[in-house]
């Protein structure tokens, strides 16, 4: 079963080609880090496929109904700021309006939302004002909404950018949690060293293509990195995992 699947997928944006003819699919249980360099299309991609921008080609969740489509995958943006001053529990708890039948929330909303709280490290922020935290923990906020929504395929936008280090990781281990209970995560990424160390599968895109789909190693490779990112890297399967570490531009 497919989560999501592109077919002959291509975008156009002010005249411009961004992407074309990109193909693959996601199922169950995949933790997909979709990377590449500034410009690439990673955004456009997500977005087009969501439907917010215009596209060619076939998008499954474009088939969906509006309602379906918000219980089917969970969309966290890079637009960061909370503009209005909520509370950190409210804005998690929105994540729960394609499932609520009306406008209280049920004890099984309380209960995804407390999950996710405590997986974003925010339960003492719950009744904070949510403009009165930092940008990090704004962006927190929104994973937290997001997984709280609580459905198959979970698609984010550089969701750990302006994330100090432990919350990087510990947000990259919660969507390793959730895949591993069977749902599935599309993620952009700028840190491939994360990316090499979290994610189960890597779709690179670079010159308005999909150029590799696989396992972190075997997209990865030198000269891939020499490529489409310009760079040299360090990579070593060790005891604590796999580390990958960019070294220099080469261009």
């Amino acid at each position: 079963m497919s989560l999501l699947a592109l077919s002959g997928f291509s975008i156009g944006l002010q005249g411009r080609s961004v992407l074309r003819d990109v193909s693959f699919s996601i199922g169950p249980g995949e933790f997909v880090g979709l990377i590449g360099p500034n410009g690439a299309g990673k955004t456009s991609l997500m977005r087009a496929a969501l439907g917010l921008i215009p596209s060619q080609g076939t998008s499954s969740l474009l088939q969906l109904s509006e309602a379906a489509r918000a219980r089917a995958v969970a969309w966290m943006p890079q637009a960061r700021e909370i503009a209005w001053p909520v509370t950190v529990e409210m804005v998690v708890m929105l994540g729960r309006m394609p499932h609520m039948a009306g406008l209280t929330p049920s004890e099984a909303d309380h209960e995804k939302v407390g999950e996710a709280l405590q997986r974003m490290d925010l339960d003492g922020f719950r009744h904070r004002p949510a403009t009165q935290l930092s940008g990090g923990e704004q962006a927190r906020a929104l994973i937290a909404r997001a997984l709280a929504q609580d459905t198959p395929l979970l698609m984010a936008d550089e969701p750990i950018a302006g994330l100090d280090p432990a919350h990087q990781i510990s947000t990259m281990q919660a969507f390793a949690a959730q895949t591993a209970e069977g749902k599935s995560a599309l993620v952009s990424l700028h840190d491939l060293g994360l990316a090499a160390r979290h994610c189960t599968r890597l779709i690179m895109l670079g010159d308005g293509r999909l150029v590799a789909d696989g396992p972190p190693t075997e997209v990865l490779t030198p000269e891939r990195l020499a490529h489409v990112f310009g760079i040299t890297a360090w990579f070593r399967e060790t005891e604590d995992g796999p580390v990958y570490q960019p070294l220099e531009v080469i261009r």
